[in-house]
């Protein structure tokens, strides 16, 4: 064995691949191009090379979150103040406060533990799969599980997973610039290139990892994977869940800035008021520690990333998965959902029910169960139908298996045309020609030719093309029609006819496909695509999907826009929009159409339009920057390469987890996993629910956060001493600012979640009476508290201080059960609803009652056993946050506030 190939062994990504003959690799990976590898060898090349992977892009260590923990600002201030207390000689404090870091610290690690855990969960679905060929069969496996000397295919829309030496290809053209830069696709070939130490950019021979397949098909044999791959030197993770801060996250951020400037002033009021009053100086320190870790909310954007997290956890229950943690916030602001017809409003289950060739209209169903004889034009346009199809058995495109299915059911078998007639060149399908053709070499011996394409041979002509796709663009390209046997020329009256007759099966609702065909002296023959002669169309049905017509009311009555895109015939695109009840007060508007309009006529345009039809993936972008510049906030499907660019342009790009090709999930916030409308107005749906519930959270802490300093601030003000203690303030921030606020992030759905129009995401936070909401209930809070210590305190009652906080800590409780609604009372939600949050008030409940009543809690947190009266009294008083939230519930929800 030589050194360089013993090199290449033990580093397969090596640059020198491309000089090797196809069949050279496959010798040297010990591999085989027609069977591929064995289980067992896949099985030992995993364990020499590893998982298919890139590196150094993990989750935080254990560890890290717990020193982040600990190292927080807030959490070192009191650690201090914990150690102050010791060389003070104060233990307890010291014991307490530091007990109480070590519970704030566990339940910090906790969650973020558990949100890192469900983000890697998602990281996970996000890989993408491979089509390999192992021991002689093509499956579908994991990109991670790919190995050096494995066989994997590749076709418009893939990402490359592994670095590879090309085998075959037709008409292979991958982007590279995630790579080379370069900005134009590279057409791919197989000959080997004998030139060392050749640029990426130059080696057309070669597939990297993560670039795109922007069209045709090939296959190629691993050359390395994971870090052994182009991709892996340059340490660029392509396949990524993004972990940004969402707009929501940054905002309170700056929201935790503001109220730390603020608490700051107010502490140091507090302060000196204190030590005006002549408090001891270790005391004030204490509690102006404590009121800065109670005022400061600094664990929003902590939480928030958790209720986002697990949001999208439940999401994926729902079938959706989501990419990036911002698609969350921002589904609940959605306002038009710009959706693709066939698959996702339709069943993606076509049948091929009507055969249309001159003079002749056949209904392909009735007509094989029967047993009829049809028209030899009609066998001629199965067949062209069948041999111009990639679809193999079972698998492959809807419609391409609509096609050779109906030929099955009247005894053309395309697995006996594709042997009889091989396919020796082809020009794929793309968006703009919309149509697909094949080359297909004819049987010397005319006897040998199957019966429906036997007309066909001539002994003039060695080859036949055959193309199917739109009708109106394969009539531009004939200039014939093949009438009962023969061709007759193409001309205004079979145009007509043509037309008339493709209007009349759209308008049923059908999609349909026309086939045409030319005779070709040679295979590779110029002007492929021309002359052709027309035979005839099919129609084919996909019904709408049950569910869809239901979807699209929900979002009607959520105050969203549903519109529906396709690239079917306009009749088609409005009738099934019509099933839908998708309705605009505009006709549907044609591709063609919106590439003469101008930017401003688009915009008004868009402004009526609900049904877009004959439209390619280039006219969505367009699409969506319209709805965009008439302030909408949009939602996009796409499935194709070329979708990528409006997917991005959305606010919430969502690309088809069956349909879809790598480089559209790649572009996408979010990946439908059944590629079902419904779904995304379910995810819709979850959306304004896990808004609603970070909105209900940040009202529950910012107004508990502002009762404790109201009380703070007033009650040196009346003449008291500290109200609260520096570990009753610790306690309440801990465990009543915990537990229940935690609860609120699994509230259910409220009762009209989708009955009320979508929020602004750039909506300030106190939006929609929060900022109002937080300030009365929290002086409420604040006031309630005081006055009743108040009165205990100037009586010479010494369990004031326990009074007081008592009733403050009810009152947050209270709080929480009364806010679970923005607007229906708790009694019409049902107390067991939500039982978590049940529980965690119920919880803390009993942990103050054993505040009160356990002589060792009593000893630290300076606490006194209360008699039954007065223990009553704290329960009566707090009460009152209940009643209060629930009138202004029911002041709102009076029908002149509706």
């Amino acid at each position: 064995m030589t050194q360089e190939v013993e090199e290449k062994r033990q580093n397969p990504s090596g640059p020198e691949w491309h000089r090797l003959e196809a069949a050279t690799v496959a010798t040297e990976l010990s591999s085989d191009i027609a069977a591929g590898l064995h289980p067992d060898d896949v099985e030992k090349r995993l364990a020499q090379y590893g998982r298919n992977e890139l590196t150094g892009t993990g989750l935080r260590s254990p560890w890290k979150i717990l020193w982040e923990q600990l190292t927080a600002l807030m959490v070192v201030i009191l650690i201090v103040a914990g150690v102050v207390s010791a060389l003070l000689g104060d233990y307890k404090d010291a014991i307490a406060i530091l007990a109480i870091v070590v519970l704030n610290a566990i339940l910090g690690f906790s969650q973020e533990y558990r949100a890192e855990r469900a983000m890697a969960a998602l990281k996970k679905l996000s890989v993408p799969h491979a089509r390999v060929r192992r021991n002689g069969v093509v499956e579908e496996i994991s990109s991670l599980e790919l190995v050096p000397g494995d066989v994997f295919f590749l076709e418009a829309g893939n990402f490359v997973p592994a670095d590879g030496r090309l085998l075959e290809t037709s008409d292979l053209q991958t982007h590279e610039s995630a790579l080379t830069g370069e900005s134009e696709p590279i057409r791919k070939s197989t000959r080997a290139i004998d030139l060392p130490e050749l640029p990426v950019g130059d080696r057309h021979n070669m597939v990297y990892r993560g670039t795109a397949v922007t069209s045709g098909r090939g296959a190629a044999m691993v050359t390395g994977t994971g870090m052994q791959t182009e991709l892996g030197r340059i340490a660029t993770l392509i396949q990524k869940v993004d972990q940004e801060a969402t707009p929501l996250q940054k905002r309170l951020e700056h929201l935790g800035k503001g109220l730390a400037i603020a608490a700051l002033s107010i502490v140091a009021v507090i302060f000196i008021l204190g030590i005006l009053r002549g408090e001891e100086l270790k005391l004030m320190l204490l509690t102006a520690v404590s009121i800065g870790v109670a005022a400061v909310p600094e664990g929003l954007p902590a939480v928030v990333t958790i209720a986002l997290t697990l949001g999208a956890q439940r999401m994926l229950k729902r079938r959706v998965l989501v990419r990036r943690l911002a698609a969350v916030e921002t589904l609940g602001s959605v306002t038009v959902i710009c959706s693709d017809k066939t698959g996702t409003l339709t069943e993606n289950r076509m049948t091929a029910t009507s055969l249309q060739v001159p003079g002749h209209a056949v209904e392909a169903q009735e007509a094989a169960a029967d047993g009829e004889d049809i028209p030899k034009s009609a066998t001629l346009l199965m067949a062209g139908g069948a041999l111009c199809n990639d679809a193999v058995g079972e698998m492959g495109d809807p419609t391409e298996l609509a096609l050779s299915k109906v030929a099955g059911s009247f005894g053309i078998e395309k697995s006996l045309l594709d042997s009889m007639l091989p396919r020796v060149g082809e020009v794929p399908f793309d968006s703009h020609r919309k149509r697909m053709t094949t080359v297909h070499r004819l049987p010397e011996d005319a006897e040998q030719v199957p019966a429906p394409v036997r007309d066909l041979h001539d002994g003039d002509h060695s080859f036949v093309a055959f193309t199917k796709g739109a009708v109106d663009g394969l009539t531009t390209i004939s200039t014939s029609v093949w009438n009962d046997g023969k061709a007759e020329a193409m001309n205004e009256a079979w145009l007509s006819r043509i037309a008339g007759a493709n209007e009349e099966l759209a308008s049923k609702g059908m999609r349909v496909l026309g086939v045409a065909f030319r005779k070709l002296s040679r295979e590779d023959e110029p002007g492929l695509e021309g002359e052709m002669t027309f035979v005839g169309m099919v129609g084919i049905v996909d019904p709408p999907r049950k569910e869809a017509a239901a979807a699209v009311a929900t979002c009607q009555s959520a105050g969203i826009w549903a519109v529906m895109i396709t690239g079917d015939h306009p009749l088609t695109a409005i009738y099934i929009a019509g099933q839908l009840g998708i309705t605009g007060k505009a006709a549907a508007i044609t591709g063609v159409e919106l590439e003469r309009m101008s930017v401003e006529t688009l915009q008004t345009a868009v402004k009526s339009t609900h049904v877009y039809a004959r439209v390619s993936p280039e006219h969505k972008l367009k699409i969506v920057e319209g709805l965009q510049r008439n302030g909408h906030i949009v939602a996009m499907t796409g499935d194709g390469v070329n979708d990528a660019p409006a997917l991005k342009k959305a606010e919430i790009g969502i690309a088809m987890g069956i349909t879809g090709t790598d480089v559209a999930k790649e572009a996408a916030d979010m990946v439908l996993l059944d590629d079902n409308f419904a779904t995304i107005v379910a995810a819709v749906e979850e959306g304004r629910v896990i808004y609603d519930n970070v909105r209900k959270f940040i009202k529950y802490i910012l107004a508990t956060n502002s009762g404790e300093i109201w009380l703070m601030l007033l009650a040196p003000m009346a003449g008291m001493p500290i109200p609260l203690l520096p570990l009753q303030l610790l306690w309440m921030n801990l465990v009543t600012d915990g537990l229940p606020a935690l609860a609120l992030g699994v509230e259910p759905a409220e009762e009209d979640v989708m009955r009320r129009p979508p929020h602004s995401p750039n909506e300030n936070i106190f939006a929609r009476g929060l900022g109002r909401h937080v300030l009365w209930v929290g002086l409420l809070m604040g006031l309630l508290s005081l006055g009743l210590g108040y009165w205990y305190w100037s009586a010479g009652d010494p369990n004031w201080q326990t009074v007081l906080f008592t009733t403050l800590t009810f009152s947050q409780m209270a709080h929480v059960m009364a806010i679970r609604s923005e607007r229906q009372s708790l009694f019409h939600q049902g107390l067991f609803s939500n039982k978590a949050l049940l529980g965690a008030v119920l919880s803390t409940f009993l942990l103050q009652i054993g505040l009160i009543y356990t002589p060792l809690l009593q000893d630290l947190f300076k606490t006194r056993a209360l008699s039954g009266f007065d223990f009553a009294l704290t329960v009566l008083v707090s009460s009152t946050i209940f009643v209060a939230v629930e009138f202004e519930k029911w002041f709102y929800r009076r029908p002149h506030n509706a």
